[in-house]
């Protein structure tokens, strides 16, 4: 059998299989040996020990498109940056190192702006061109007033999605509507999953009502700064990258280089003015601790 892990604790994984339920295992010794471990998330085969007690051995991983190591989790779909309009006011240079981070690890980004009731139409404006226009999805909802959760929904079915952003945001509100949770009942899940439930805050996938998992813990990390290097900081922003290859220069930071293709995309509003703001603003941070 195939399953996903969507829980993980104690050295006991518990493994959803499609029409099957959910299988405790534990990881076979060859894992061990090879320095690997298995993570939730992963696609695994199993060995069953015992179909009536759902039970059975981890035999096989499949191969991983991404992985976090804190949270320890693979194989995310959707990182998704939640930000409000108020309370607190939105932080786009914190929004943008998320975004960096999402980059780098290989992990699809897309935005999320609650309380969109509270913003004034210019606000939305303005938020919905400087990053759509860079190629992420974004979203304007208000959980409160319950609009744009059809459409969120919608854009997250049978995708592993991944919720990162401040307190106060409205985070567990969201992940309660999508999961519809005051119409479900934890309990209707495997007594199984109960197990080390007032242990260490572990990692967990919450099944949505019409496929696909939200993940359970509080957000992932955001990158540093310093795991970054100027040289490379221009991969990471895609609206930017799209012009490598294309200035007079070969290897064009896009600084004060003459004849750069990316001054001229920003100059002709097809990169967004704040988030080149951003790139330069980074870089030069960068440059900055490097040379000391």
């Amino acid at each position: 059998m195939q399953g996903k892990i969507i829980k993980g604790i104690a050295g006991f994984y518990y493994v959803d299989v499609v029409e099957s339920g959910i299988f405790e295992c534990k990881a076979k010794g060859v894992f061990r040996k090879q320095g690997r471990k298995p993570l939730v998330g992963d696609l695994v085969d199993i060995e069953v020990l015992d179909e009536s007690k759902k039970t059975g051995n981890i035999a096989e991983i499949a191969p991983r498109k991404n992985e976090l190591i804190r949270p320890p989790v693979a194989n995310i779909d959707v990182g998704m940056a939640v930000m409000a309009f108020s309370s607190p006011a939105p932080n786009l240079n914190t929004l943008d190192m998320f975004l960096l981070m999402a980059e780098r690890r290989n992990i699809n980004a897309a935005i999320c702006f609650n309380k969109c009731d509270l913003a004034t139409d210019e606000e939305i404006r303005s938020i919905k061109e400087r990053y759509e226009a860079s190629g992420y999805p974004v979203f304007f909802i208000s959980v409160r007033e319950k609009r744009g959760i059809q459409e969120l929904k919608e854009f997250l079915r049978n995708k592993i999605t991944a919720f990162s952003g401040p307190s106060g945001v409205g985070k567990s509100s969201l992940s309660n509507e999508l999961l519809q949770r005051s119409k479900m009942e934890t309990g209707n899940l495997s007594d199984k999953l109960k197990r080390g439930k007032n242990t260490t805050r572990h990692v967990e996938l919450l099944a949505m009502p019409g496929g696909g998992y939200i993940m359970d813990t509080p957000g992932f990390t955001s990158l540093e700064p310093e795991e970054f290097e100027a040289e490379t900081l221009r991969y990471y922003y895609p609206e930017i990258y799209e012009y490598e290859g294309m200035c007079r220069f070969t290897g064009c930071m896009h600084d004060k280089e003459p004849d750069c293709e990316v001054h001229r995309a920003v100059n002709e509003g097809k990169i967004p003015k704040g988030r080149y703001e951003s790139y330069i603003n980074l870089y030069h941070t960068l440059k900055e601790k490097k040379r000391r």
